[in-house]
């Protein structure tokens, strides 16, 4: 059974439920305003969605998969309460980067499933190699009962001089943040999406 969220308070500092308060926030350009929202609130498969963005199929570039504790962040976010956050608890996670048609990644994808969602069906969700996930939670169906949270993340990044005689400057970069908690067959799974500075670009 999905965990219900009974209380009001975000689950990390500096997310937000809805988007029109972070990006009142971080952008002043309305044009752009409209693309981050569009793609952060988009429903169903991010997947499709991309490959139709692309004209082309998505690839799948595998960071990390395997078995991983939960953070208490990562526990409150899949809507866990009481004791059940103070008990370890396991997840198979898998971090992928997904490539559209440039050379340069678009998004970073993590996946998180608790170890009783992985019952089942959902057993598949742990042999998915380089398949894209959205091939699967919406093979049967266009949308998925889901609480969504939105972020922004800044960095700074290092920008070479153009002559000897200029200095290296620092610019900032925002990578725009959704983090979908899913009730898939009723079982909880927890993805998070970071669009990278470049698909915006």
């Amino acid at each position: 059974m999905m965990p219900s969220h009974t209380n009001t308070a975000l689950p990390v500092a500096g997310m937000y439920s809805r988007i029109e308060d972070l990006l009142t926030t971080e952008v002043a350009d309305s044009t752009q305003s409209k693309q981050i929202a569009y793609w952060l609130t988009s429903n169903g498969s991010l997947t499709a969605l991309l490959e139709q963005q692309a004209g082309q199929r998505l690839k799948v570039e595998r960071a990390f998969e395997g078995y991983r504790p939960l953070t208490l962040a990562q526990k409150k976010q899949l809507g866990y309460q009481g004791t059940c956050l103070t008990r370890p608890m396991m997840a198979w996670v898998r971090e992928v980067l997904l490539y559209g048609n440039s050379k340069q990644p678009w998004v970073v994808a993590r996946s998180l499933f608790p170890l009783p969602s992985l019952q089942g069906e959902a057993k598949r969700l742990q042999s998915l190699q380089n398949t894209p996930i959205g091939y699967v939670l919406f093979k049967r169906q266009n949308k998925l009962p889901s609480i969504r949270y939105f972020q922004s993340i800044k960095s700074q990044s290092q920008q070479a001089p153009i002559t000897e005689k200029t200095t290296t400057t620092a610019t900032v970069d925002v990578k725009w943040c959704r983090h979908t908690l899913y009730d898939w067959y009723r079982r909880p799974l927890l993805i998070s999406e970071t669009f990278l500075p470049d698909f915006f670009a």
